[in-house]
């Protein structure tokens, strides 16, 4: 799990393909350096005079490219600063992940690491009363491409720092979580087991694996975790879900060992599963409706008073739970290629889902009725496109919500909006109001 670990600092990290171009950038020098001392002397005398750069035109043409690309790189961190100001601010903290893991944003650093490190060796190798053909082309053209990287930068911020971009781009990023998560896998899955098996097993005596940090559980690496535990011949029980947060010394792992004369070392599975500082949406779709939450409740908070901001991460919301609502099954049992049991999990239900998506919307907007019946909507479509199993997990959701709404204090008006978005949800899911 480390190498997950690895990928996920690096996905966030706004310094790897920086430094990824600077290594570029000095392959760049080398090879062009070699082109134009070895190879372009030999066919000078066969080229126009003009495509030969003086020196002090190369020299100028570095020292500019240098300022440049600076001025460039200052207002661009300028502005990085200002989004991740006001995601902070009047989104959510947690929005600081979709804008840092942006390749936009590391790509156009990497750019201009690039050009930075180019023009500057550059100027430091010019000798020479002739700087050569290849490398000031080159310059020319790293220059009109980082001039078009920094004009892609500001586009993609001022649409980046958007609210409805940034809501659109976390539901298309958690919609595509929600696919991988419930797509066809390559490890063995099922939602029953046999219960006899099951109780026998929880009967007899376990053994516990500890955690050996405290952090989020961001991940697990389910097939080598599966065949770890075959190898060992043992069947672990999880003590978390993912998304939790676990406190170093607490049981993580229950197991059960069928080969007492066989020395294992349970630990070795820790290395299987992901913690860290904080929560990430590589597997955790909570996390990433929890964004969307967020966003909502800063938007409906005195301070910002943004009713129609919270109704349409509301609308996303629902659009989530309806797809997530059509796939999901309760992925509890995992076994191996021949079929025995070697990891259980509980997993989280629907309900949770529902509940972690619009419980805070309920504390804090319960008083606004346009985000109240936003809500009601959300549940409407989300019943309205799925089975009878989910009709009812939707509706007694529903008269958790409704019960927050205080009907006496409402307007006539307001109690008539409120009582037709009911009834179409009553209807929807086959129920009488």
């Amino acid at each position: 799990m480390n190498k997950e670990k690895i990928r996920v600092s690096v996905r966030d990290s706004f310094w790897f393909l920086p430094a990824l171009y600077g290594v570029l950038s000095i392959l760049s020098v080398s090879v062009t350096s070699v082109l134009d001392f070895w190879i372009v002397p030999q066919v000078k005398e066969s080229l126009p005079k003009f495509f030969l750069t003086e020196k002090s035109v190369a020299q100028t043409l570095y020292g500019s490219l240098i300022t440049s690309i600076l001025t460039m790189t200052t207002i661009s961190f300028s502005t990085i600063m200002v989004v991740l100001t006001t995601y902070t601010t009047q989104f959510s903290p947690r929005t600081l992940q979709d804008f840092m893991k942006s390749r936009v944003t590391q790509h156009v650093l990497g750019v201009y690491s690039f050009g930075f490190i180019f023009a500057l060796i550059n100027l430091l190798l010019l000798g020479s009363d002739q700087s050569g053909l290849v490398t000031p082309t080159l310059t020319v053209i790293v220059s009109i491409i980082c001039l078009a990287f920094f004009i892609i930068f500001i586009h993609h911020s001022s649409r980046f720092v958007q609210v409805n971009n940034l809501i659109g781009q976390i539901r298309k990023s958690t919609s595509t979580i929600i696919e991988r998560t419930f797509e066809e896998k390559n490890y063995n899955e099922a939602v029953e087991w046999d219960q006899e098996e099951i109780n026998r097993l929880k009967h007899s005596d376990s053994n516990v694996v500890k955690a050996e940090q405290s952090g989020y559980l961001q991940g697990i690496q389910f097939k080598p975790f599966i065949q770890w535990a075959k190898n060992q011949n043992i069947i672990m029980e999880a003590n978390f879900n993912i998304g939790d947060y676990v406190q170093k010394g607490m049981p993580i792992f229950y197991y059960w060992h069928f080969e007492k004369e066989k020395e294992i070392n349970p630990e070795e599975c820790v290395q299987y599963i992901l913690v860290g500082n904080e929560r990430t949406d590589v597997q955790d779709i909570e996390f990433s409706i929890q964004k969307l939450v967020e966003i909502s409740v800063k938007a409906i908070s005195p301070g910002i008073n943004d009713p129609h901001t919270a109704v349409n991460c509301i609308n996303r919301i629902g659009s989530l739970l309806a797809e997530l609502a059509a796939v999901y099954h309760p992925l509890k049992y995992y076994s191996d290629e021949e079929e025995n049991l070697r990891l259980i999990m509980e997993p989280r239900t629907l309900q949770d889902y529902l509940y972690k998506s619009f419980y805070q919307i309920r504390i804090y907007g319960y008083h606004d009725i346009s985000v109240m019946n936003g809500v009601l909507e959300a549940l409407y479509k989300i019943s309205v496109v799925n089975d009878k199993e989910v009709k009812d997990e939707v509706w007694r959701f529903g008269k958790y919500m409704m019960n927050a709404i205080d009907t006496d204090k409402l307007d006539d008006l307001d109690q008539k909006y409120y009582k037709k978005q009911a009834q179409k949800l009553a209807s929807a899911c086959d129920q009488p109001i």
